[in-house]
């Protein structure tokens, strides 16, 4: 009984460690206007728990269209949680994202 107890406690510390790296995967806060932050918070808790945000940071999507969509699909992923009231603010965190220099300032071009 008692290495079952510590075995799930390594899982859960393991479990959260994978989320603080994931959400430090994302952008420094500093880079987010103060009126984008809670967007982004939302964005980087629902979207981090799939998949690194690299992955739709570095994605290079800019049509809003395309991200509705893309959201829409992970949104019925199992195991998102992303609800009805969370794809707006991601909506907008990414519309801003798409069309500010933030991005593009930390991204290489690859030697091209």
């Amino acid at each position: 009984m008692r290495s079952w107890v510590v075995a799930l406690l390594a899982c859960t510390a393991l479990g959260a460690c994978a989320s603080t790296m994931e959400l430090s995967e994302g952008m420094d806060l500093s880079a987010v206007p103060p009126e984008q932050q809670a967007d982004y918070a939302v964005f980087a808790q629902r979207c981090s728990k799939c998949h690194s945000l690299a992955r739709p940071l570095n994605s290079g999507i800019t049509d809003d269209a395309y991200w509705r969509m893309y959201v829409e699909k992970m949104k019925r992923q199992p195991g998102s949680g992303i609800t009805e009231n969370d794809r707006p603010p991601i909506l907008r965190f990414l519309h801003w994202y798409a069309g500010s220099k933030a991005h593009t300032d930390t991204k290489t071009d690859g030697g091209t």
